[in-house]
């Protein structure tokens, strides 16, 4: 296939890797200019194109921008997008990072604002993941501990593309239903970065509570802030996976907490 990349994060830059390893080309843009994509470029393997070219041709769309970026695209970014491309969003929205959006925290589900926002249909996926996990964890097909990942949609097709793109890039996935249920992997929620396995996720997506998951959000958000840039991100994993109930009995997952908490104590003394 022919993917187009929208965002050249750590995220973006996985995907592009993966994309990449699997044999398809790979565009990637994002809203300074290729010129600025040299190094993404040649980690890899992508072409950066203005952001206006990144959907000639595409087969495949990645939008992996913040959510307060959403906005600020291209007005006719889709319209040399063929409307049998699937586009796949992976947007969380935190509002330290994405300020004010009323209809979200008024309840409308992330995916669907932004789908709202494109004016297209759009496949929730790899928003639950952390970078490190998805670059570095991928596993064959069949493997113990292989992490399983949720695609949310209404577009059937769309979501098995996506499904088989997964599991081609070394993760098992689920179909978690349509757009609307995608709150269920949100930040806040069980599902969200504590690499479950298929057998696992299921249960933390039923367990997911839509009036608890806005506090868990942002006091994790305020927690993140107070963290250290290089604070190890499996170290994260391991306290999420305590906090979905998962590990509950490894010692390694209760040290993951006191080191953050050591981390946050030794950052905010040194500033």
């Amino acid at each position: 296939m022919q993917v187009g990349i929208i965002g050249a994060g750590n995220i973006g830059s996985a995907l592009a890797q993966h994309f990449q390893k699997l044999g398809h080309t790979v565009f990637i843009a994002n809203s300074r200019g290729p010129e600025t994509l040299s190094v993404v470029a040649q980690e890899t393997g992508a072409k950066p194109v203005a952001i206006t070219e990144v959907t000639n041709g595409a087969d495949l769309l990645v939008i992996t921008i913040p959510m307060k970026s959403i906005p600020s695209l291209p007005a006719n970014l889709l319209s040399a997008l063929a409307a049998s491309s699937p586009i796949i969003d992976t947007g969380n929205y935190y509002p330290l990072r994405d300020g004010d959006i009323s209809e979200v925290n008024a309840g409308m589900v992330e995916s669907e604002w932004t789908s709202r926002i494109l004016g297209r249909p759009v496949i929730k996926a790899f928003n639950n993941i952390t970078a490190d996990s998805l670059l570095h964890k991928a596993l064959p097909h069949g493997s113990e501990g292989r992490i399983a990942l949720p695609v949310s949609g209404e577009d059937a097709g769309a979501k098995q593309l996506v499904i088989g793109l997964l599991d081609a890039m070394g993760f098992d996935a689920i179909d978690a239903g349509p757009l609307s249920e995608s709150w269920r992997y949100q930040p806040g929620t069980p599902a969200y970065c504590p690499d479950p396995t298929i057998a696992q996720l299921p249960a933390l997506l039923r367990r997911a509570d839509r009036a608890k998951a806005v506090a868990n959000r942002d006091q994790a958000a305020k927690l993140m802030a107070k963290l250290p840039p290089d604070f190890p991100p499996q170290e994260l994993v391991r306290i999420a996976r305590l906090s979905a109930g998962l590990d509950t009995w490894k010692p390694r997952s209760w040290f993951a907490i006191l080191h953050m908490g050591f981390a946050i104590l030794t950052r905010s003394r040194e500033a």
